[in-house]
């Protein structure tokens, strides 16, 4: 391969060390990869769209309630764009003006389209995964396609494309634009048969002049036809994926997703990790001083807090039914006794109803609990925060629907053990009672998650999550020297697997030149 070839990354979301310009996991993880790919040498593009509204921040009203609203960019966000090119795209028969706006670092750029006119074309991308209908939704992924299409053909030359890895299904429109056979890869992050999205044909025929067969087209579907390779996420995945798509099998494999260690591992553990001094007692010193911090940072959220004395166990992700929510509010009022403090953390996408039901549980929990706190605006900031600070990382995914994860791996890296459902990567990485614990079962068959069969497993589930839980605390509190061993084995048997530069090894071999230390 030429000395020249870019990998082209193609995602809806992006989190970068500024801005609001992602919603979830996956945001997080092309962020993770961006940064690596920059420190590596690696020539790399990713593109996305900008959104000048971000995602979503909530204000909780008088009863409780959460009420959505957009997030506006940051001023430093937008002074760090640089505007590349300006270029029409047409889209519904009329010309879309187009605005490419770059961040760079090191041998990386990220590519944000900005949508200049005409304003209802710019209304689609204001937000990340808010949309008006199943139409609208449509044409902003038409938009990003055709963005993605034409930059590539103005501003690369087609045998410096190395790779056009396209990340979720919401990409693979991109093929049916721009025609490169042998380029793409596709990347699936979802597990299971649902949340595969899918757009009516009469919207594809209309657009791209393509006439399908079904008569609801699955871009899932369209993205593996297209691409040379396609990759699930962690090896479980994997496995579920070839249930779901044993026509596909050929192109399929997987690559277990990781973390950027130099952007997530907290610096005086670092620094003690790489020197070579970290022991059991110097672990436990660092952990005493980090208490200290944690505990002025929740005092922006609960005056009266005081993590002193008390096992820290949180709970953060984005929150949605199959992550199982509900859990840690009933481990919160069936422990309320113990001396442990619950820290949830995340948010619900503003359509998601039964999200907002839980986050309007956690904030009642929140009131009216000491042992709870509620940091109802988690990001990336937030989790650099409490990530490396706390005891334990609860990961509670119904098992078969997570496709990876890697919030126990962040946790892992910064010496805090995780108790982890048999669910995505975890599977891959955590030795129960060695450098953590898991509970519940291994599923890999379909299971809906509101059935009466998934009733039963979640019961089930949870006495057992709740009897490690109790276990682990009572580790904590008369065998510290065995929970910091188990502490510190989950941080140097994580850290050499979950690295990033790991993940983009496996994913462009050809183009990384040195070795990686």
């Amino acid at each position: 391969m030429s000395e020249d070839q870019f990998a082209i990354s193609v995602t809806p979301d992006l989190a970068l060390d500024i801005g609001y310009t992602y919603a979830g996991g996956l945001g997080v993880l092309e962020g993770d990869k961006f940064y690596a790919a920059a420190r590596i040498g690696i020539k790399y593009i990713v593109a996305t769209l900008f959104y000048r509204n971000g995602y979503v921040d909530y204000e909780f009203d008088s009863d409780g309630v959460p009420r959505p609203k957009p997030q506006q960019q940051p001023e430093e966000f937008i002074k760090s764009l640089t505007p590349e090119d300006r270029f029409r795209i047409g889209l519904k028969g009329f010309d879309v003006e187009v605005e490419p706006l770059v961040y760079r670092s090191g041998s990386a750029k990220a590519v944000f389209f900005n949508i200049i006119s005409p304003e209802w074309a710019s209304r689609f991308c204001q937000r990340i995964y808010i949309e008006n209908g199943v139409e609208e939704k449509f044409y902003k992924y038409t938009i990003l396609a055709k963005a993605v299409a034409e930059y590539i053909r103005r501003n690369i030359k087609l045998e410096d494309v190395a790779y056009i890895d396209l990340q979720e299904a919401y990409t693979a429109l991109l093929p049916l634009q721009l025609k490169i056979p042998g380029r793409y890869r596709l990347v699936i992050h979802t597990a299971g048969i649902w949340g595969h999205p899918s757009f009516p044909r009469d919207l594809l025929t209309r657009e791209y002049g393509y006439r399908f067969i079904e008569p609801e087209v699955f871009l899932t579907e369209i993205g593996l036809a297209t691409a040379q390779h396609a990759f699930a996420v962690s090896a479980k995945h994997y496995d579920v994926l070839l249930k779901i798509f044993p026509h596909f099998s050929g192109k399929i494999s997987y690559i277990t997703n990781g973390v950027n260690i130099e952007r997530w591992m907290k610096s005086n553990i670092r620094e003690a990790y790489e020197s070579l001094g970290l022991t059991i007692d110097r672990l436990a010193k660092l952990k005493e001083k980090n208490r200290g911090e944690l505990e002025k940072y929740l005092q922006n959220y609960k005056k009266d807090v005081v993590p002193e004395g008390k096992f820290v166990v949180l709970w953060a992700r984005r929150i949605t039914e199959y992550k199982r929510p509900w859990m840690v509010i009933r481990l919160a009022k069936d422990l309320k006794d113990m001396p442990i403090l619950f820290i949830l953390g995340g948010k619900s996408h503003p359509n998601d109803h039964v999200g907002l039901e839980y986050m309007k549980l956690f904030k009642r929990l929140h009131n009216e609990m000491n042992n709870v706190i509620f940091v109802h605006d988690y990001d990336i900031a937030k989790a650099m925060q409490l990530l490396p600070n706390v005891d334990l990382l609860l990961f509670t995914p119904f098992s078969g629907l997570e496709s990876c994860g890697t919030s126990y791996m962040k946790a892992a890296i910064n010496a805090v053990p995780s108790i982890a459902s048999r669910d995505g990567a975890a599977l891959e990485f955590i030795v129960h009672g060695v450098n953590g614990w898991l509970f519940g079962e291994d599923l890999r068959e379909p299971i809906e998650i509101y059935s009466q069969r998934a009733s039963e497993i979640n019961e089930k589930e949870y006495a057992e999550l709740r009897e490690t839980l109790v276990k682990v605390y009572k580790i904590f509190r008369e065998e510290p020297e065995w929970y910091y061993a188990i502490s510190l084995s989950a941080l140097r048997s994580f850290v050499p697997r979950v690295s990033m530069s790991r993940v983009l090894r496996e994913y462009y071999p050809e183009l990384i030149k040195l070795p990686i230390i």
